[in-house]
């Protein structure tokens, strides 16, 4: 795949995306986080990304949203299903449906909202979700420990590229890596030449090295590992909680072995480095505690001399032999004589003491006895160079347990790479459906039946435009269970009359969010539904009052355009009329109406007008009212669903009617004869 062939991609986002490991598989596949991973690209542009890549695979490159309160239905829709996500993931996941005029995309979309909305959003899978979020690539971990070692400049700049953790030295002879060998605790020399290399120190050749970077670097695996585990630990608690609900993310269930996964997850640290190995704990802390231990010790040894010197009768008296000694005085040769085996014993003691804190090995406490015991001196002195030896022992063999157990839990580790993955993906996707779910089942939805342009697609029975049965609009200042449901259909150019406040512009709300929820393949607020697939969807809302001579004009300029080729196309008109005076009003609408008619295209037009469109339009013009079925205490009682071919009465009318019946008279019958 062409990267820059995805709408929206240009050449500096395609860099960044090729950074990914499967930059075309990765941004075929919808993978909101997955895409986001690439450097400088955020979930929200990773969305309209993928959302570009769906509309390449399927050909999509026109625009349904034809007008701003078209696109204005579509935010609304779209924020009735993320009000129901708990991640920003799958908040910014739904953004990759919009409304389409593909019929494969319409059918792609339609199979997984199918699927999703008979899930069963049960809250302990929404409470485990909380806690779950896209992994995430850890900073670069710097080793330094280790380092690999060329000859040839090209497989320098090659390792630098693949292997960022470790330094890369250049060598030219075995000198050069018996020096590396003293510098590191281990060395990989990456060239062939240097094979049979017989050198000190843990020195390796290995040419193929930076084809196996989690051989070679497992730091990188276990800092991916650490970075996220918490993340991995919500996903799987999400997979738990989903199959205690019965309702599992997967009928094969997890993509990995959550026992296997969490042990592993067990015996690493939140900073990369190995947890829960006893031995490696041992030498990590007789390192760090080394020269605490040594002090200790010799404070030990003083102690024992001290008291032995207090009690002992020597040519000097034991208080003023303690306290020449204190003042510096040589007295190597008087312990010598005097209290050899005390000092001894004192050494003994100390070197005793320094094993047990410690806790070294017995051939570790063999160099710890060089530590103490060269000529007897007060207070008891230590070896330094001995203390160094003892540390370089310990360091070594520490970074060796360390490395081995790095290189176990890494290969361990190695395979689980891509399943945790899936896990964490099929965790966050199954927020997704969940949303759907929800959105479904708090506004009775169904799956609608899409067709294609009068009807071509679901037989010989159906037509174009749009039927709504049992239609509930979740955008209606009121609580949703006390909306009225709304029958209505329409294939053509049609008008819509009724009274004030009888409903007309939720109908056009209700017939829109439907058209753009349907062929977003999602599930419509109707107890059924038929819409055609539409090629652009116009939305036109109510204007605020007369326009001036150069609005009014622009606006002919948009219904010109309109009109210009309007095959496949939705046109929703709120109050068309308020734009000018209604005898023009009248005769512009008539005029549209039947360019519109003319191109088989399918509109609605509320109007106050319909008598007068109607006569001035050379064809007939369907009319269908939204019906009030009178006044009830000063308030209109109206059938929502509008009646077709049917002029809805005026609330002037109803007024009138109402005072005709309340008080008789030829005035008020006067009146009413003239509606």
């Amino acid at each position: 795949m062409e990267l820059e062939a995805i709408p929206g991609v240009g050449a500096k986002t395609a860099a960044a995306l090729r950074e990914l490991d499967d930059p075309a598989a990765t941004v075929e596949s919808g993978d909101v986080a997955a895409i986001a991973r690439a450097p400088g690209v955020n979930e929200a542009r990773a969305a309209r990304i993928a959302r570009g890549a769906i509309r390449r695979r399927h050909g999509d490159d026109g625009r349904v949203l034809a007008t701003d309160r078209a696109r204005e239905l579509y935010r609304e829709a779209i924020d009735l299903l993320r009000e129901r996500t708990v991640t920003d993931y799958a908040a910014k996941r739904l953004e990759t449906f919009y409304p389409s005029a593909s019929a494969s995309r319409i059918e792609e979309a339609q199979s997984f909202a199918a699927a999703a909305a008979a899930r069963d959003p049960d809250p302990a899978v929404r409470e485990a979700l909380a806690d779950c979020a896209p992994l995430s690539d850890p900073p670069t971990v710097r080793v330094r420990d280790r380092c690999l070692a060329t000859a040839d400049a090209e497989t320098l700049a090659r390792a630098e590229s693949a292997v960022p953790e470790l330094s890369v030295e250049t060598v030219e002879d075995a000198r050069d890596v018996s020096e590396l060998g003293r510098s590191y605790a281990s060395v990989i020399v990456l060239d062939e030449s240097f094979a049979g290399l017989d050198v000190e120190g843990d020195v390796v050749v290995r040419p193929d090295a930076l084809d196996s970077p989690a051989e070679t670097v497992p730091e990188r695996l276990l800092a991916f590992f650490a970075e996220n585990r918490e993340r991995l630990e919500a996903a799987a608690a999400v997979h738990e909680a989903a199959a205690a609900a019965g309702d599992p993310v997967s009928e094969d269930g997890p993509p990995v072995d959550l026992d296997r996964l969490r042990d592993a997850l067990s015996r690493l640290d939140d900073d990369g480095t190995i947890a829960g190995d006893a031995e490696l704990d041992r030498l990590t802390a007789a390192v760090d505690d080394l020269d605490a231990g040594v002090s200790t010790a010799a404070s030990v040894a003083d102690d024992r001399l001290r008291e032995a010197i207090r009690e002992r009768d020597v040519t000097i008296e034991g208080t003023d032999f303690l306290s020449l000694v204190e003042q510096g005085a040589r007295v190597d040769s008087l312990l010598d004589r005097e209290l050899a085996d005390e000092y001894d014993e004192a050494v003994d003691a100390a070197r005793d003491h320094l094993a047990d804190a410690l806790r070294l090995e017995p051939e570790e406490a063999e160099l710890a006895e060089r530590v103490f015991g060269g000529d007897p001196s007060f207070p008891v002195d230590h070896d330094e160079s001995a203390v160094s030896r003892l540390r370089t022992e310990l360091s070594a063999a520490r970074d060796r347990r360390a490395a081995t157990l790095k290189a176990d839990l890494a290969s361990d580790l190695g395979d689980l790479r891509e399943p945790v993955e899936a896990l964490v993906r099929d965790a966050l996707e199954l927020d997704v459906e969940l949303a759907i779910a929800r959105f479904a089942r708090d506004f009775d939805c169904t799956l609608p039946e899409v067709v294609g342009p009068d009807g071509g697609d679901a037989g010989d029975d159906a037509s174009g435009g749009f039927r709504i049965e049992g239609g509930r609009s979740p955008l209606l200042d009121v609580d949703f269970a006390d909306a009225e449901p709304v029958d209505y259909a329409v294939s053509g150019a049609t008008l819509l009359s009724g009274v004030n406040s009888g409903g007309k512009t939720s109908t056009l709300d209700l017939v829109a969010l439907v058209v753009v929820l349907a062929q977003m393949g999602m599930p419509v607020p109707a107890e059924s539904a038929t819409v055609e697939r539409f090629e652009e969807v116009h939305y036109y809302a109510k204007s605020q009052g007369t326009l001036d001579a150069g609005a009014f004009e622009a606006t002919l300029r948009d219904f010109g355009d309109l009109v210009d080729g309007a095959d496949g196309r939705l046109v929703l008109v709120d109050e068309l009329e308020s734009i000018t005076e209604p005898g023009a009003s009248a005769k512009i609408i008539a005029g549209i109406l039947e360019a519109l008619d003319e191109q088989d295209a399918t509109a609605v037009f509320v109007s106050h007008l319909a008598r007068e469109i109607s006569d001035a339009a050379d064809f007939a013009v369907a009319v269908d009212g939204i019906e009030a079925e009178g006044l009830v205490d000063g308030e209109l009682r109206v059938n929502r669903s509008p009646k077709k071919g049917h002029l809805a009465r005026s609330t002037p009318e109803l007024i009138v009617e109402k005072l005709a019946d309340d008080r008789g008279g030829e005035f008020y019958g006067d009146l009413l004869e003239k509606f």
